[in-house]
């Protein structure tokens, strides 16, 4: 495939991996309101492990579970675990959109603890890229605006375990397959959430629907992290990066669509400082790279 083609259909795979993500996060504020949280984490991990053992284990056998490193392995998938119960509780209580936009506050997270925990030089641009990117975090959960204490709660929970997972995962990918580390976040996530059952299993049970509709979380979380991963195969992560936030697209439209809800201009403008304060950082890197 020419060099043209291969980024481009590396963008066409971004905006798909989004769009299941927010399709993910829209179906779960739907469930949200008839069953508890634990379940739907449950359901995504699972269907998304029963994806890749159908699709990848007849090729792969063994060298899917092959690691050098399964505690950390164990401990990464956790928190990404951790991420999607988090944020499924923050996405029943707030709207969609301003809700996204306050999980992508994790590259600013990242940024402090990688400081700290990887010794990473932290230059004054990243400083500012930070101090904007809360303010921005501010304005979304402003008094008065569509967050309430609660959801700002959890999502900052989200946030939090999201931002160790990243840390995580730049530590695991230099010796690390990357399919491997796709499974094991769908092995641990559905072995945890299933050893959990008897805590939180109970109330209605799904009709056919409903039943389908949380068996689609983990077509969506699998079919979207798949996409995501194939699509660093044919583009630069530098170049693909901003890509990611088509999310809070996403999320605006799907929260309009569904939920007759339009973020206020406060919000917007939040929602545009923390993507531009996450942008700058990525453009550091990128240049410091180079340099």
């Amino acid at each position: 495939m020419p060099d043209r083609r291969k980024v481009g259909f590396a963008v066409l795979l971004m905006l798909g991996a989004t769009l299941c993500f927010a399709a993910l996060d829209a179906t779960s504020k739907h469930l949200s309101k008839t069953y508890p949280i634990p379940m739907m984490v449950w359901g995504r991990y699972t269907f998304h492990c029963l994806m890749m053992l159908i699709f990848l284990a007849p090729s792969m056998r063994l060298q899917l579970i092959a690691t050098t490193r399964p505690r950390a392995q164990i401990t990464r998938a956790l928190m990404l675990v951790g991420t999607t119960g988090f944020s499924m509780a923050g996405f029943s209580m707030m709207p969609l959109a301003e809700s996204t936009a306050f999980l992508f506050v994790t590259p600013l997270v990242v940024v402090i603890l990688s400081h700290w925990l990887l010794k990473e030089s932290i230059t004054g641009l990243h400083w500012i890229a930070v101090v904007a990117g809360f303010c921005g975090a501010l304005l979304i959960a402003r008094p008065g605006g569509a967050l309430n204490l609660e959801g700002i709660f959890w999502m900052s929970l989200a946030a939090a375990c999201y931002a160790i997972y990243q840390i995580q995962t730049r530590q695991l990918s230099p010796t690390e397959n990357t399919v491997t580390m796709l499974f094991y976040t769908a092995l641990v996530g559905t072995v945890s959430m299933t050893l959990a059952a008897p805590l939180y299993w109970g109330g209605p049970m799904p009709g056919w629907i409903d039943a389908a509709l949380i068996a689609s979380l983990g077509l969506y979380g699998g079919t979207g992290h798949l996409m995501l991963t194939r699509a660093f195969r044919y583009a630069n992560a530098s170049f693909l990066s901003p890509f990611l936030y088509a999310q809070l697209i996403w999320a605006g439209l799907l929260g309009a669509l569904f939920y007759q809800h339009i973020p206020d201009l406060l919000s917007v403008t939040g929602m545009v400082v923390i993507v531009a304060s996450s942008l700058s950082i990525a453009l550091a890197e990128r240049m410091r790279r180079q340099a």
